[in-house]
């Protein structure tokens, strides 16, 4: 019994590498794309990543400054 709960960490930990390998030989990107300069920076061509892919959500608006004739709260 003691064996076997020496062993099973490593029997856990060689499944779960087996199963990330096969996630990502399955991921289906034949095109891995490149970075090519453009002239302000960096351009990715190619890819399996489209540009509706990547959601970004607007930034939140910023809070109101206080005025700076207002004492600061103590």
């Amino acid at each position: 019994m003691t064996r076997l709960r020496a062993i099973a960490p490593l029997l856990v930990a060689a499944a779960l590498a087996a199963v990330a390998v096969a996630t990502a030989q399955g991921a289906g990107c034949d095109d891995p794309g490149r970075y090519e300069a453009a002239g302000d920076g960096y351009v990715l061509v190619g890819g399996c990543v489209a540009p509706g892919d990547l959601v970004v959500p607007e930034p939140a608006p910023l809070a109101p400054m206080a005025d700076a004739e207002t004492p600061a709260a103590s």
